[in-house]
């Protein structure tokens, strides 16, 4: 065993993704597993290819190269001008927003003899990616052109919400992503099978019922790895929260004050950090820190214990109120920054069971 580590459960997350497939089957819904949070890794994508969803999507073409799939492969990220022959090549479907990108792809998509699909992205307020909603005319020119480009399909529109602005979907802008679709339908006399709402933050929406009826596909990866509903930050039953778990070695246990003793200045981030006097702990150190993690997303399975801060190399733990020795194995369930984190590092191994 080399620690610390990261574990896989294969049977959680199988669990997870087909759990989700099938709220949005039962509602003529389509889902994509997102795995760029575990940089595709290899043991995922097999499991996910054993599952009910419909798509595997990432934000990352180096990822893309490497899922091996039958199920058609989406890429997330607003496609790079220079990546364009690369996009063609390794997705089936991109989400796109530029006319100038467009037109690089559909020239790479007509020397590779291929129709590559398009989803046009809608930017309903959230100020990430997207034609602005309200700008109906450049939404118009830009789907035009992909309906008459030869070697591109105008797949379907989609948006992305919670992400950067934290706007929530509700009936409102889901309903305005459905308007802006029927609407380019009746324009351009294209189907536009697809309608892609967003993301886990609309998971709320679907299971009350509430998604307006042809929003038809959500991309997932926080409710699959994680087993939350991102609009509220929560577990969402009957998910899995432990699909993936950190384990890591506690290398000192030591009795001091909680009050660092002198003049304070930052710390090796640039921060001023404050401290509260709890009196005299037992203070734990475990072999993982902020080069590794993003410590904040870390949650001791054993409630009696607490993290207090951590370096570069170290996590500091408040044992006070447990019984724990030096070589002890301490667990955590991680948030969607932590596993982002800990699996795009070099430093922490991964294993699955």
């Amino acid at each position: 065993m080399s620690l610390p580590e990261i574990i896989l459960n294969r049977e959680h997350l199988l669990f997870n993704a087909n759990t989700i497939a099938s709220w949005c089957h039962e509602r003529d819904m389509l889902c994509a597993a997102v795995t760029k949070v575990v940089c595709a890794d290899k043991e995922a994508v097999r499991v996910l290819n054993r599952s009910e969803v419909d798509f595997i999507a990432d934000s990352r073409i180096k990822n893309l190269k490497s899922i091996e799939t039958d199920k058609p492969k989406l890429l997330l990220r607003i496609g790079m001008p220079s990546e364009s022959e690369d996009i063609v090549r390794f997705c089936d479907i991109s989400m796109q927003s530029e006319l100038y990108t467009l037109r690089l792809l559909n020239e790479a998509a007509i020397a590779r003899g291929k129709l590559h699909k398009v989803i046009l992205m809608i930017d309903l307020g959230d100020l990430r990616e997207g034609i602005f909603f309200r700008n109906e005319a450049l939404i118009l020119n830009t789907a035009r052109m992909i309906h008459e480009s030869r070697g591109l399909e105008l797949y379907g529109i989609g948006t992305n919400l919670t992400c950067y602005g934290s706007v929530l979907p509700d009936e409102t802008n889901m309903g305005e992503l459905f308007r802006i679709a029927n609407w380019l339908r009746n324009e351009l006399d294209e189907p536009i099978p697809i309608v892609s709402g967003g993301n886990s933050s609309a998971l709320t929406m679907i299971l009350q019922n509430r998604m307006p009826k042809g929003v038809n596909m959500f991309r997932f990866g926080e409710s699959i790895f994680i087993g939350n509903e991102t609009a509220n930050g929560v577990p969402l039953a009957p998910l899995y929260n432990d699909v993936y778990t950190l384990k890591t070695e506690l290398v000192e246990l030591q009795t001091k004050p909680s009050m660092p003793i002198g003049v304070l200045g930052l710390n090796a981030f640039g921060e001023q950090v404050t401290y509260e006097d709890k009196g005299v702990m037992r203070r734990g150190i475990i072999a993982l820190g902020r080069q590794d993690c993003v410590i904040d997303g870390l949650t001791p399975v054993d409630p009696d214990v607490s993290v207090l801060g951590a370096s570069s190399d170290h996590t500091i733990l408040d044992f006070t109120a447990c019984d724990h020795c030096v070589g002890d194995i301490i667990e955590f369930t991680l948030s969607y920054g932590a596993l982002l984190s800990l699996s795009t590092g070099q430093y922490v191994q991964k294993r699955w069971i």
